[in-house]
């Protein structure tokens, strides 16, 4: 089963989180709907901002742990290079 990375934004550049998962509409729905306790919960993160799938889970799983390691600024870049606007992508999905 394939996997996917993703990060959740409150606002343009301001908190964000790393999450993976192997169902990206599921995971994202709880998020927004506060049905997860934690970090997003806590600080109102709810906008899907990037994501990457992946073939396998495992992929994915190296690749959030790659990004977690990243400086603040190379999130940025990378969410920017994708999604200039900072746009909540959860439409783009929830088709």
């Amino acid at each position: 089963m394939g996997g996917f990375v993703y990060i959740l934004a409150d606002m343009r550049r301001g908190r964000t989180y790393i999450g993976v998962t192997n169902n990206l509409v599921r995971r994202v729905h709880e998020h927004r709907e506060g049905l997860i306790s934690g970090h997003t919960k806590t600080h109102n993160i709810k906008r899907l901002v990037y994501f990457e799938g992946f073939g396998e889970i495992g992929m994915a799983i190296q690749r959030e742990t790659s990004l977690k390691r990243w400086y603040r600024g190379w999130k940025e870049a990378l969410i920017e290079e994708h999604n200039p606007e900072w746009r909540d992508l959860w439409e783009d999905i929830a088709r």
